[in-house]
């Protein structure tokens, strides 16, 4: 299958990387192409350039937002969520449509600093602000709630631990359930929340996630549901 995968950070390395080895053909979204591949410096978080990372994918190229919606079967957002919305703007309304869009980001708002907030919350979420503006796009919420390696790597944490999908279309979540499994999630792990408006619930988990990555002093850990 074809995948579109949005942005160029750890996350979309993380994604674009696994898929590229399970035999999908994968391509990097960003805005400028050029600009991302002269880029020389580690970025704000010590990862190396994506130049680099390309380097030893060669499988994957960069695109821009526009050109790698329009080749992707299926779209990927792992950008900052508050830039997803500008971010799916530019992949293009006609080059969405139809598709689904897989959703890992999470709204995470630094304006007063750290830890970050929320923004929306409660009463809305990322996943469904982008499911209204882009109503012909298939939107499945997942893998939002964990680390990038642990989205691709579930036996980095041990024990039974899930994993959640929202979206209002069931074919789509079948098939990121599907593809869920080919990251390594085993048959019982991951939890169906129902439509859409569900992934305010799995959005508002990064508050204890983030409280929980400084307390552990590390990021291999994940939910596990009692019971489910």
């Amino acid at each position: 299958m074809r995948y579109a995968v949005l942005g160029t950070g750890i996350v979309g390395q993380t994604i674009a990387g696994k898929l590229a080895d399970l035999g999908h053909e994968v391509v990097l979204g960003t805005r400028d192409p050029e600009a991302t591949l002269a880029r020389t410096d580690p970025d704000a978080y010590g990862n190396p350039p994506v130049a680099q990372w390309l380097a030893g994918h060669p499988q994957v190229r960069a695109l821009s937002f526009a050109d790698a919606a329009a080749f992707g079967e299926a779209v990927v957002n792992t950008t900052a969520g508050a830039a997803s919305l500008q971010v799916l703007e530019a992949a293009g309304r006609d080059r969405l449509a139809g598709k689904i869009l897989i959703d890992i980001a999470n709204p995470l708002d630094f304006s007063a600093g750290m830890p970050p907030s929320l923004n929306p919350v409660n009463t809305d979420s990322l996943g469904e602000q982008i499911q209204r503006t882009f109503p012909e796009a298939k939107v499945v919420k997942t893998l939002n709630t964990m680390n990038a390696a642990v989205m691709v790597e579930p036996s980095r944490v041990a024990g039974t631990h899930h994993v959640f999908v929202s979206g209002d279309d069931a074919d789509a979540k079948k098939l990121v359930t599907g593809l869920l499994a080919e990251f390594g999630w085993p048959a019982g792990s991951v939890i169906d929340l129902g439509d859409i408006s569900t992934a305010r619930g799995t959005e508002m988990l990064l508050p204890i996630w983030l409280r929980l990555w400084g307390t552990l002093g590390h990021a291999d850990f994940n939910f596990h549901i009692a019971g489910a």
